[in-house]
């Protein structure tokens, strides 16, 4: 009984040895002052959002923007233009005169373009010459006189739909070739394009501006390592098909940007003059 006693001793003191410690405390605080905690962390600074959305935010900054005109001229092997010079209204030439081609024809001028159509073995071939000083966006709208049932039933050449070097040429394949064949000629735009530009359109696909699939699949353009998706908003598409958004209008925009990156605003329709609006060109 003894021992047991002894044994509790130590423990009883420790815990009185606690409790005056606290008591001292509790008063100290109630009478003296005021227990301080540490300043709450200022909120976090710069952008705010999701990754997706925050890389958007990104791109769309001028300087983002300048970067991308300097990699990718350096990848094209071209002068990188300024942001000045890319927000330049571009030269645009229309005819939309109606004109019937046949093969051994003399050729046509046309809206910085001259047309002959040739017949190649199996198929007609149209002849198509950049008249003009510099690199063009072009498109050459026709009909085969015997209609277009037949035309995918031969292999095309291949060509770049989308633009035709400064002094170039291209040859597109229209249809098979039938006796008595004509090609009609309903439409011709060209618009000149610097070299970047010139790049940049040749990786678009042809669909993504209009351009039928009895023509678009003859298309080789620029091969880069990421390519360029051919989907467009339902917005745009309905704009497209309504005649709201045009050739010109699509080929302005992709011309001033990366493919790759930069989506079409349905709200952009062409510069008519320098610098009416900055660059990138997105939609709030």
């Amino acid at each position: 009984m003894y021992g047991e006693v002894v044994l509790d001793q130590p423990l009883r003191l420790g815990t009185l040895a606690a409790a005056l410690v606290l008591a001292v405390v509790i008063i100290y605080l109630r009478f003296c002052g005021d227990l301080s905690l540490p300043d709450k962390p200022p909120p976090p600074t710069g952008p705010s959002g999701t990754q997706r959305e925050l890389l958007t935010k990104s791109t769309e900054s001028a300087p983002v923007y300048m970067e991308f005109l300097v990699n990718d001229a350096a990848t094209a092997g071209v002068r990188a233009p300024s942001i000045e010079e890319m927000t330049k209204k571009l030269s645009y030439r229309v005819d939309d005169a109606r004109h019937v081609l046949e093969p051994g024809q003399s050729p046509i001028d046309v809206a910085g373009l001259r047309l002959h159509l040739e017949r190649t073995s199996d198929q007609v071939v149209l002849v198509i010459d950049n008249l003009l000083a510099s690199d063009i966006a072009y498109e050459v709208t026709t009909s085969p006189s015997t209609g277009a049932q037949a035309c995918n039933s031969v292999r095309p050449l291949p060509f770049n739909a989308m633009v035709i070097a400064k002094g170039g040429s291209e040859r597109r394949t229209e249809c098979a070739w039938r006796d008595g064949m004509t090609i009609v000629v309903t439409k011709a735009e060209s618009i000149e394009v610097q070299p970047l530009s010139a790049w940049y359109l040749s990786q678009v696909p042809p669909s993504t501006l209009g351009i039928e699939d009895r023509i678009a699949r003859g298309h080789r353009g620029v091969q880069t390592q990421d390519s360029c998706s051919a989907v467009l908003s339902q917005v745009v598409r309905t704009g497209i098909d309504r005649g709201q958004i045009g050739w010109r209008d699509l080929v302005d925009f992709y011309s001033r940007h990366r493919c790759q990156t930069y989506q079409f605003p349905p709200s952009y329709r062409a510069f008519r003059s320098d610098g009416e609006r900055g660059l990138p060109a997105v939609d709030g």
